[in-house]
């Protein structure tokens, strides 16, 4: 698309700023500034100096101040991995659970887990909410119970067919406490194993080790469920080989029970609500990842680091409800465009907030309840998201230090070399429209030239395997 034509339809005001920033002085400084944050939507800006120093002599090896800076500010990138809130830091994020996760599947030596991973038996499996009640759906064959043939897009999929008698209270009580349940799942499913394979608890901690990375995914109706990979490693990790009793059909079925065994008691309240009896859904799907134990494949490798990856840069946005959090209830009054059904689920949060004071419902109202983290992983399961933000940034600390003419000895050791004096405040953060407009703009060529590389590369590698 043309610069001309990628304009058409901008506001006029968007469109004055826009023609203000780039006729503005250092304005290309300004773009290699927010090039840098991956176009970040809302870019952090900071004012400040760092002086880098050789510890041995004193002599000054780099100097950098903000006060040459457009505006006299230095933009960092927010980091947030919601990509309702920025594209950009999101798409990266889901690039690094992306590598994350598939180094879990194929093994990847840069990442510290092993090749040999990859002949490891594993599963993808799927831990679904159990019903509150009949909801407009797309069955596989026929037609919504509602007699209706909805499309994919229809605003009422999801929705109860009898708002009336949908169980709201269970809805957000079973969001709210989901991540306790997967902490009894991943309990059982040790016990499960232990059990198919005629060992006590403790023998199995000396035989084999289960890790996973999981996902939380909201469906249409509001409710959470989490995807997960799951792996039987040898007792030290993905470095050393499972036993021979370790098979696909063993950890599948140890799933399957487990699922049915993690359940969760919650007592009547003092306010007169009713016991409350919280499992998994009865639909539990496991699919193998890679080679079956006969040898046939299953799911691709690639495609489930990438729904994976995907998820992790959402939240509950897919339901239409807000992505931040909702101070006071009265705030309900100015979201007019909230979908009835949501907005009936986070009521029911605030309803139940004094009744379960340590849960904390009214404080997690716009997560539906759900208050557990979007993507974890066991310890052994592959690499972190820390382990890979520093690599990036440590390859972005050399580039610069050769940019900046200081020496490839002290770049080899540099911690210890050098000594560097830095003050930093918060100026703000983020755009003006016009800024804003150019941002996206950014964002979408670096994605898009990214994208083109990645394909390059396969081609490249497709080419070299086949010969």
């Amino acid at each position: 698309m043309s610069g001309a034509a990628s304009l058409a339809g901008t506001d006029p005001l968007t469109l004055a700023d826009l023609l203000r920033v780039a006729n503005a002085p250092g304005f290309d400084r300004w773009q290699e500034q927010v090039r840098r944050t991956g176009g970040c939507t809302n870019p952090i800006h900071l004012q400040g100096w760092t002086v880098t120093k050789d510890r041995a002599s004193g002599q000054t090896l780099y100097s950098y101040s903000t006060e040459s800076e457009p505006g006299g500010r230095l933009r960092v990138a927010c980091g947030n991995r919601r990509a309702s809130r920025c594209p950009a830091c999101a798409w990266t994020y889901a690039g690094d659970t992306f590598h994350l996760i598939r180094a879990g599947i194929t093994g990847d030596p840069r990442k510290e887990v092993p090749g040999t991973v990859r002949a490891h038996p594993k599963v993808f499996a799927t831990l679904t909410a159990p019903s509150f009640g009949p909801v407009h759906n797309r069955p596989e064959h026929g037609r919504c119970r509602c007699g209706t043939h909805h499309d994919d897009g229809d605003p009422v999929l999801g929705t109860p067919l009898f708002s009336e008698s949908y169980d709201y209270a269970g809805a957000v009580l079973f969001n709210n406490h989901a991540g306790h349940l997967w902490q009894r799942f991943t309990i059982y499913l040790r016990r499960e194993i232990a059990s198919r394979a005629g060992l006590t608890q403790a023998a199995l901690s000396d035989r084999a080790r289960v890790s996973f990375g999981k996902v939380a995914e909201f469906q249409k109706r509001g409710a959470i469920h989490f995807h997960a990979i799951v792996r039987l490693d040898g007792p030290d990790g993905p470095d050393t080989e499972p036993p021979a009793w370790a098979t696909v059909g063993l950890l599948d079925a140890a799933i399957r029970a487990a699922a049915r065994r993690a359940t969760l008691e919650l007592p009547a309240t003092a306010g007169g609500l009713r016991s409350r009896h919280l499992a998994w859904g009865d639909q539990v799907d496991v699919r193998p990842i890679g080679a079956r134990d006969d040898g046939s494949a299953d799911l691709d490798e690639q495609a489930v680091a990438s729904y994976v990856a995907k998820y992790a840069t959402k939240a509950a946005e897919t339901t239409g409800t807000v992505d931040r959090r909702i101070g006071e209830r009265a705030e309900l009054d100015k979201l007019p465009d909230l979908p009835a059904h949501t907005r009936r689920l986070i009521e029911t949060c605030w309803d139940l907030d004094t009744e379960y004071p340590d849960r904390k419902l009214a404080h997690w109202a716009h997560m539906l309840g759900f208050r557990g983290h979007f993507s974890t992983k066991s310890r052994r399961y592959s690499t972190t998201l820390g382990k890979l933000r520093q690599a990036r940034a440590d390859y972005r600390a050399r580039q610069e230090r050769r940019e900046q003419g200081i020496a490839e000895d002290l770049d080899t050791d540099a911690e210890s070399s050098t000594l560097v004096l830095a003050h930093w405040t918060y100026a703000g953060s983020g755009h003006t429209p016009g800024e804003s407009w150019l941002a996206a703009s950014i964002a979408r060529e670096i994605q898009a030239n990214r994208e083109i590389a990645r394909e390059e590369h396969a081609a490249l590698t497709d080419d070299e395997e086949e010969w």
